[in-house]
């Protein structure tokens, strides 16, 4: 059934919202892939520390002089590893919510060990900020029905689906969509043979821009997501820079947090569906 469904209500007469999301894997990634052997080599571990030792913090710099306050989803190991970050974040006004322990992926792990990981980092936010995490996003963008069950029973929102250009209600829990095309690492990641060339900043500023211009004529959502290793770097800050200072000065457009979308979302009729799981192979051939 094909319809149409009526303008979604920003605040304040907000025509559209825009999120400025950072995933601050660090080094997690890779420790989940090493996790059962030594690492021997020293080019990815250096590659992954820029983003601690410089990439963030430029990042963060960007933000606080255009007035915008992002969406940090922050490993429990990265946390861990570095106990100034979370309050340092909090501290200057920006958002923290979860992104696993070890970025564990979906399909390595069990149900029990998947909540054991989210339990478990919940704790460490809370006694590293002295508030409780309200947000959750999964490594590498995948969710299970128990997933959702266990961010819906901590009453987390979430922000790993890609399910509508608004904010959605799913299995109870209230969706901040993403979407790949507005995530760096499909564009810049490289970490060497067998990867593709990184793309060049202007060229995909200019595509993250009309994206922008697209979601706001539309009344949408612009979410953006980038890494700290990987968009620090003083080029892709300035091209970064560019694009949030014309959306920061556009009266037209909510710059929030995913909390703050989340919570206003919980002010609104919601949009709630159903999961979509496919059918067995063997039920289709039954038609």
């Amino acid at each position: 059934m094909i319809w149409e469904a009526p303008p979604y209500r920003w605040p304040h007469g907000h025509r559209a919202a825009a999120c400025f999301s950072v995933d601050v894997d660090a080094n997690s990634p890779y420790l989940w892939e090493q996790r059962a052997q030594m690492p021997g080599t020293l080019a990815r571990i250096e590659h992954r520390a820029y983003g601690m030792r410089r990439g963030l913090a430029r990042m963060v710099d960007m933000l606080d002089s255009l007035g915008i306050r992002g969406s940090f989803f922050v490993p429990g190991v990265v946390a861990e590893d570095n106990p100034s970050l979370l309050p340092g974040l909090v501290a200057r006004g920006h958002e923290v919510a979860l992104h696993g322990y070890f970025h564990e992926l979906v399909g390595d792990i069990t149900d029990a060990q998947f909540t054991e990981a989210l339990e478990r980092s919940l704790d460490l936010f809370e006694t590293q900020t002295g508030e409780r995490p309200r947000g959750f996003r999964s490594p590498a963008w995948e969710m299970t029905p128990h997933m959702l069950a266990e961010l819906h029973r901590l009453n987390l929102w979430d922000s790993s689906l890609m399910g509508h250009d608004l904010p959605y209600t799913i299995g109870g829990v209230t969706e901040i969509p993403v979407r790949w095309d507005n995530d760096d690492a499909i564009f810049f990641k490289f970490l060497g043979a067998g990867d593709r060339p990184p793309r060049s900043p202007l060229e995909i500023g200019a595509t993250w821009r009309h994206e922008a211009e697209a979601q706001i004529d539309d009344g949408g959502l612009f979410m953006l997501t980038v890494h700290d290793w990987i968009s620090g770097r003083a080029a892709r800050i300035a091209m970064l820079r560019e694009i949030w200072q014309d959306l920061a000065d556009n009266p037209d457009v909510w710059v929030a947090t995913c909390g703050e979308i989340a919570a206003h979302h919980a002010t609104q009729t919601a949009l709630e569906v159903a999961p979509t799981l496919p059918r067995a192979v063997n039920e289709r051939d039954s038609r």
